[in-house]
């Protein structure tokens, strides 16, 4: 059986692995699997700036660059920039800007602060009538005692592989973004 390629599947799972309350962990920051829980990528920290998501197999898929609080740079193996990240304004959790390899704007919107769901759009769900939906991030605690965070990606069969790396990308982003301050990068 081949193993499902995550950049055409409609629907991924970014979350932190579970892991032992008593036991020091060391497997990756974060995993991407199916909704059925099939392991797809993992996403590695290299340092405070870097995180690395690599498929199951090793492979490279991109470098995620954290520049200062809230703006992020995602580059291939060739060290070529196929996406950006950044959020705006005084509470940086409300919104991501995207921006895809070709150059497509996309915004990743909460409506409130207490929402659990992030709409993908095109346009601000703020500016004007309602914009079309591409996909949706809802997040939920999987382990209310350690904290650790899931988050459900569904994206519109519309947006093409590199969209939708720059989508999966954004949702690391999203979760460096939501750490409580003072949380290290570093596998805890």
């Amino acid at each position: 059986m081949t193993e499902p390629d995550l950049f055409e599947l409609e629907a991924v799972v970014v979350g932190q692995p579970k892991r032992s309350r008593w036991r020091r962990y060391m497997g990756p920051a974060l995993a991407v699997s199916t909704v059925k829980g099939t392991p797809l990528a993992s996403v590695t920290y290299t340092d405070d700036t870097f995180a690395v998501l690599t498929k199951t197999s090793g492979e490279f898929i991109v470098r995620i660059e954290q520049f200062g609080p809230v703006e992020f740079r995602f580059t291939d193996a060739a060290d070529r920039e196929v996406g950006t990240a950044g959020a705006r304004g005084h509470i940086k959790t409300r919104q991501l800007s995207l921006q895809t390899e070709q150059g497509r704007q996309l915004l990743l919107t909460r409506l409130g602060l207490l929402y659990t769901e992030w709409q993908l759009t095109e346009t601000d769900p703020d500016g004007g009538p309602a914009p079309e939906i591409l996909g949706r991030v809802t997040v939920s605690t999987i382990d209310s005692w350690i904290g650790l965070q899931q988050y459900v990606v569904e994206m519109d069969p519309r947006l093409d592989a590199s969209e939708r790396r720059t989508v999966v990308a954004s949702v690391v982003c999203l979760h460096l973004l939501r750490r409580p301050p003072g949380h290290s990068t570093a596998p805890a």
